[in-house]
């Protein structure tokens, strides 16, 4: 090996234990829902695009560590430059579009809409991770898509052109989803980390002088509450695809929607309507199934080639 060049970070192995993996999912929605009711809450005061670049500042400073070359924890070498690249273009839009959705939007209505990011990997794990989808799973993607439409209700009254950035938003998130799984077990989760936050800092950067508010200290507080709560559900998330497969942890990545919820109505005073309950209700039953078909995907996987002879 050439004396200019190093190894990349070794990630360490993948393990199959999902109820740690399960455990580390249910942290992630606590500190990922607290991030966004802060987000909501510091939106009537600052533009979206400050709020963003405040969290990706602390998330950057967060992991300063990580991007030191003298440092015992730095973590920039990596194998899959491209792909941790446009992971953290897609972390950023992510972020930056829900932000820009919940000025106008109910948090709960935000948020159901966006846990459509699951269903959304359906169709993107046939593109980039070469995956065969049933026509069941199909069917449950449809069904979730009609769970949108209903939250959303277009055509009527009730429809705010704002709906549509949790929805790309949720996008953005599948994206990134599948990225962490293309990486999961060849990067460190501290890679992934550091890498996003250069990126997003980087481009919200170049954007935020033209909307620019002065921060109050007020806002400064709650804008650092946003990025350590954002940095911490994103670093545990990571974590968790180390120990159990996305099929496992879907399910209970759904209980985000229970957290705002609460927070939503103590904080905001906003009871979600029946319509934004039935919808949520059924892109998190379309979620589980597809889930449950992933899961049962595996087994069958698993035991055709248990049954294979060696060569």
């Amino acid at each position: 090996m050439p004396a200019n060049k190093q190894p990349a970070n070794t990630a360490p192995a993948r393990a199959d234990r999902p109820f740690r993996g399960i455990a580390l999912i249910l942290a992630s929605t606590v500190f990922l829902g607290t991030s966004d009711v802060t987000s909501k809450y510091l939106s009537k005061t600052l533009p979206s695009i400050e709020i963003a670049w405040i969290r990706f500042l602390i998330f950057a400073l967060i992991m300063l560590p990580a991007m030191l070359p003298g440092s015992p924890l730095h973590s920039l070498r990596t194998g899959q430059r491209p792909l941790q690249l446009w992971r953290g273009v897609a972390v950023l839009s992510s972020s930056l579009l829900f932000i820009s959705g919940l000025r106008f939007l109910p948090i709960a209505e935000a948020s159901a809409t966006s846990f459509v990011a699951p269903l959304i990997v359906t169709a993107l794990s046939i593109l980039f991770l070469g995956e065969k989808v049933g026509l069941r799973r199909w069917i449950a993607t449809a069904v979730g898509l009609l769970g949108v439409l209903i939250i959303l209700r277009p055509g009527t009254g009730a429809f705010h052109v704002a709906a549509f950035f949790p929805l790309v938003s949720a996008t953005a998130w599948a994206f990134t989803l599948v990225m962490t799984r293309m990486m999961s077990g060849k990067e460190h989760a501290a890679t992934t980390m550091a890498y996003s936050s250069i990126v997003g800092f980087a481009i919200i950067t170049a954007l935020v002088p033209f909307v620019w508010v002065t921060p109050t200290w007020h806002d400064i507080l709650f804008g650092t509450l946003i990025g350590i709560a954002s940095t911490a559900g994103q670093w545990i998330v990571v974590l968790a695809f180390r120990y159990a497969d996305a099929s496992v942890l879907a399910p209970f990545s759904y209980t985000q929607l229970l957290w705002v919820s609460i927070l939503g109505f103590f904080i905001f005073g906003e009871v979600p309507d029946v319509w934004t309950t039935t919808g949520a209700a059924i892109i998190v039953a379309s979620g589980l199934y597809t889930a449950h078909r992933e899961r049962v995907r595996r087994s069958e996987v698993l035991v055709q080639a248990a049954r294979s002879p060696n060569p």
